[in-house]
């Protein structure tokens, strides 16, 4: 396959992507119809049956793409690193469709056939790689298991979110997170950066 076709291909399937995170985080998975996600995308359905399979293929997809909506915005390591982005997830929650229909199709999945636990584990592996910089970097109290901490990190902020969006519609979003954050810090925290590590809006890249 040629570089324009390769380019051509991608963009495609991005403006798929686009299309049926706009249609799932509005109407649910049972709701959202494929002839639908298509025509916003302006496709037909033969190309995205070609490069998804089917409406759970795209559903998949989504959720397995949450981590690449915030890692390029952040150039933080270790601990800040874990921070940042419990907070751009936060922020991002709000404004961007694709993380927001991967979050609502992965705890939703079971309603609609799916058992797939891959985009908390992903959450988990990418928190555990910073959390092993923060070890090795002396970041950590003696004691904290990065994977632990990493699996505790997954599920306090899908367990915030769900709260957050019920209560606010995730307008305190970014508040809670960072409600969490000071609870937690001094308990995993080494004293030789606990007071160095941000928390709140600031750290938020704006476009």
């Amino acid at each position: 396959m040629t570089s324009v076709k390769v380019e051509r291909a991608a963009q495609t399937r991005q403006r798929l992507l686009r299309a049926a995170a706009e249609v799932f985080d509005e109407a649910g998975y049972e709701q959202a119809a494929v002839t639908r996600i298509a025509e916003q995308a302006g496709f037909t359905l033969g190309a995205l049956y070609f490069h998804f399979g089917s409406k759970q293929g795209l559903a998949k997809a989504l959720m397995d793409a949450q981590p690449t909506t915030i890692e390029p915005h952040l150039e933080s390591t270790g601990l800040q690193r874990l921070v940042d982005i419990t907070l751009v997830w936060a922020d991002r929650m709000k404004r961007d469709p694709i993380l927001r229909a991967g979050v609502r199709l992965a705890i939703e999945q079971g309603s609609h056939g799916m058992n797939d636990a891959t985009s908390f584990e992903e959450w988990r592996e990418l928190m555990r790689t910073h959390l092993d910089v923060a070890l090795g970097n002396g970041e950590l109290r003696d004691g904290v298991c990065p994977d632990r901490l990493a699996r505790f990190v997954v599920g306090a902020c899908t367990g915030i979110q769900v709260y957050s969006n019920l209560a606010t519609t995730r307008a305190d979003l970014t508040e809670r997170v960072c409600d969490m954050w000071d609870l937690l810090l001094p308990s995993v925290a080494s004293e030789s950066v606990v007071h160095d590590i941000q928390v709140g809006p600031v750290r938020v890249p704006r476009p």
